[in-house]
């Protein structure tokens, strides 16, 4: 999801179906704020969360939302469907057709999923110059042994996309049942990782992002607004 920052004179081209020359009049005279303060120049950056003002008219008002979900199997992690119920559809929020998905779960995977209609926050959250971890618990088909720790953490070769994962942290829980810490999203990656070893993965639960843990008060299909501080760990 790319920002929409940009200059303010090509938004106000944009916004007032105008030309620059009028644009350029309009911040001259002094009649254009941004954030509540004067501004004249047309470089000024500005994006979806600029208050921007045009003498008493309100030209953009635009407030960030944060939100957790507890997505359930059987949910896509879409904002449309023609099928499937989709993770926009189990969203108690007024905000929610605004929003977009920072990290997609599969259709049978449950877990933490975050939605925001903040295009930098997102980005952030999935760089992959960034690292941020996210842990997932991973059931199996089969009995763990500690030959799949230092697989895990050696990296794996998958020539298709010629890449090599970053190494991954693999803790064993119980006897069909690990604790995956990745720094990257690789397509299907936990289940290809697995497929090395013939294990087939039967059930993918993803509990924290980064410093975002689920809350274990939210039910499956139940979400809440993220807390200043959750937002506030990724940058």
């Amino acid at each position: 999801m790319q920002s929409k920052r940009g200059r303010l004179d090509r938004y106000l081209c944009n916004q007032l179906q105008t030309h620059r020359k009028a644009v350029r009049e309009l911040l001259l005279s002094g009649n254009v704020s941004v954030d509540g303060l004067v501004v004249k120049d047309m470089d000024k950056q500005v994006d979806e969360f600029s208050y921007i003002q045009l003498g008493d008219q309100i030209l953009q008002a635009n407030t960030p939302v944060y939100w957790m979900l507890h997505k359930p199997t059987g949910v896509v992690s879409a904002t449309k469907d023609t099928q499937h119920k989709t993770v926009i559809d189990l969203l108690d929020c007024e905000a929610r057709d605004e929003l977009h998905i920072a990290g997609r779960l599969d259709l049978n995977s449950s877990g933490l999923l975050l939605l925001t209609n903040d295009s930098r926050w997102s980005d952030a959250l999935m760089s992959p110059t960034q690292k941020v971890n996210k842990v997932y618990r991973v059931s199996l088909a089969n009995p763990l042994t500690e030959e799949y720790i230092a697989a895990f953490a050696a990296g794996m070769y998958f020539s298709f996309e010629d890449i090599t994962t970053q190494p991954a942290k693999l803790v064993i829980l119980t006897r069909n049942v690990a604790e995956v810490t990745l720094s990257e999203g690789k397509y299907h990656q936990i289940k290809r990782m697995f497929g090395r070893f013939r294990n087939p993965v039967v059930g993918l639960h993803r509990l924290s992002i980064g410093d975002i843990v689920l809350d274990d008060t939210l039910a499956p299909g139940e979400g809440r607004a993220l807390t200043s501080l959750e937002v506030a760990c990724i940058s």
